[in-house]
């Protein structure tokens, strides 16, 4: 592992919705765009918009309000950005309640959250009608189970949490919520 130079962080960067639909960004733009902004050590993780990076910078609202705007101003995109310090994705998979119970990283998930949501949104957030999910708001995360599948056909979505909680979500699952903290840590 390299040392590294005091006042300079690891972070990730978690783009919402990219290469999914029909917002698409090539990876090496991502990497290009956000070395442009003055980050070291840039790589991506997977074709999901995940970038991992080094900065000066501490503040991780920032940090994605840069990357945001230059995906917006050279690529004409639209893109929410979530960024989270090693030491946070570290924090994440400590307190994950179903980790010990699930070995399919498929069915075990984090969807971040943009900022923590008000506690009577909280209180109001139900699982869809017909579906077995179990979730554990936590801060800026939500902890998601499906014990009988993945992701893939839940109504549980993204979306469905923006519009049940207010706030921008971005969900990956377990082995990429390690994988991105085991880049951002080394």
């Amino acid at each position: 592992m390299a040392e590294r130079k005091a006042g300079v962080g690891r972070y990730v960067a978690l783009l919402r919705g990219v290469n999914v639909g029909t917002t698409r960004i090539a990876m090496a733009d991502l990497r290009r765009l956000v070395a442009d902004l003055g980050h070291e050590d840039v790589k991506t993780y997977l074709q999901s918009g995940n970038a991992v990076f080094t900065s000066t910078a501490t503040d991780p609202a920032k940090l994605a309000r840069g990357i945001e705007r230059a995906i917006s101003d050279e690529l004409g995109l639209t893109v929410p950005v979530l960024v989270r310090s090693g030491a946070e994705l570290t924090a994440v998979t400590e307190a994950s309640p179903y980790a010990d119970r699930q070995d399919d990283p498929t069915r075990l998930l984090v969807a971040f959250l943009s900022a923590p949501p008000t506690k009577s949104r909280v209180a109001e957030l139900t699982v869809p009608a017909g579906e077995n999910v179990e979730y554990a708001v936590a801060g800026r995360e939500i902890h998601l189970h499906f014990p009988d599948g993945g992701y893939g056909r839940t109504k549980f979505t993204n979306a469905y949490l923006e519009k049940q909680l207010g706030v921008v979500a971005t969900t990956r699952n377990w082995k990429s919520v390690c994988a991105l903290r085991d880049l951002a840590t080394s």
